[in-house]
């Protein structure tokens, strides 16, 4: 009898054993999926802190390379093809962050792109420093070549100023001068002989007869002299077949042209003039001659 009441504790026994195993089990397996679940929470949490410094990141390489080209120095198509290539690596990164969760492998992925792009935006950074460098380097060297040519610029037009100061001055050291001169009227008889007069009414012509002042500075050969005769009321005796010269720097008109031979020896000239408008009027004529540019010099005569 003893043996059968003792049985049944023993089936009681187990249970209470089995039912404990699967009690510590299911509390193992929820250890486990806490453990992963927080495994897995950290990782998310891990991944999303990275996303966010990588965008940061983005950032402020992308402030870099604007603040760079602010600067708007004149790029070489070497740099504005860096410039434009950084730009479509950051945009393509911000796509790729955009997605929101990354796998490990895209976000290993996505951390070594970051830093390429920060090793490519620091070099491109250098490279528009030297840019900025040779720049002002150039522009320093323009003004000073501008001051350079103003200076020689200024020079030069003092030596022109002055070669044309001295050509000035060698044109009026090299103008023949009148040395002596006088001035006889005369009247023509039918024989065609000539006789000085003092009265207007029968005066025909004059002779002028002067020297010139000797000059070795002046060119020997024929001169071209220009006469202007001044009647005694002020006007100029002009010829129908007159013309005008140059001299003293203003055009004038003139009574007679002629030529003479200049050989510095001292030899005496004769001009002789027929007046085209007779007859001559009572009076002081005044007689001017020139050459070479300028006046030889002033002379004249009386008529009663």
């Amino acid at each position: 009898m003893e043996n059968q009441y003792g049985q049944p504790p023993k089936k009681n026994s187990n249970v209470i054993y089995f039912l404990i195993v699967v009690v510590l089990a299911l509390l193992g397996t929820d250890v486990y999926l806490y453990l992963q679940k927080n495994k897995s929470d950290v990782r998310i949490v891990t991944q999303q802190d990275e996303q966010t410094r990588l965008k940061a990141d983005l950032d402020s390489l992308e402030a870099q390379v604007e603040q760079v080209n602010a600067g708007k120095a004149k790029m070489s198509a070497e740099l504005t093809a860096k410039n434009d290539s950084l730009k479509a690596k950051i945009k393509v990164l911000r796509v790729q962050l955009a997605k929101g969760k990354l796998t490990k492998a895209e976000l290993v992925k996505a951390e070594e792109d970051v830093k390429q792009l920060r090793y490519f935006v620091t070099k491109y950074t250098a490279d528009i420093e030297e840019l900025h460098k040779q720049n002002a380097n150039l522009t320093s060297e323009r003004d000073t070549l501008k001051h350079n040519l103003a200076t020689v610029a200024k020079k030069a037009d003092t030596l022109t100023k002055q070669n044309q100061d001295l050509d000035a001055k060698v044109k009026v050291a090299q103008a023949l001068k009148l040395a002596e001169s006088n001035i006889v009227a005369y009247k023509i008889r039918g024989s065609g002989k000539e006789v000085d007069v003092t009265r207007a009414g029968p005066a025909k012509k004059i002779k002028i007869n002067f020297t010139v002042a000797s000059n070795s500075l002046a060119t020997k050969g024929m001169h071209d002299i220009y006469i202007r005769i001044i009647d005694p009321t002020g006007n100029l005796i002009t010829a129908p077949d007159g013309g005008t010269f140059t001299a003293d720097n203003s055009d004038l008109q003139y009574t007679y042209k002629t030529s003479i031979e200049f050989k510095d020896d001292g030899s005496e000239y004769v001009i002789d003039w027929v007046n085209p408008t007779p007859p001559f009027v009572k009076g002081t004529y005044t007689v001017l001659l020139y050459a070479d540019g300028g006046t030889m010099g002033k002379t004249g005569f009386t008529l009663k």
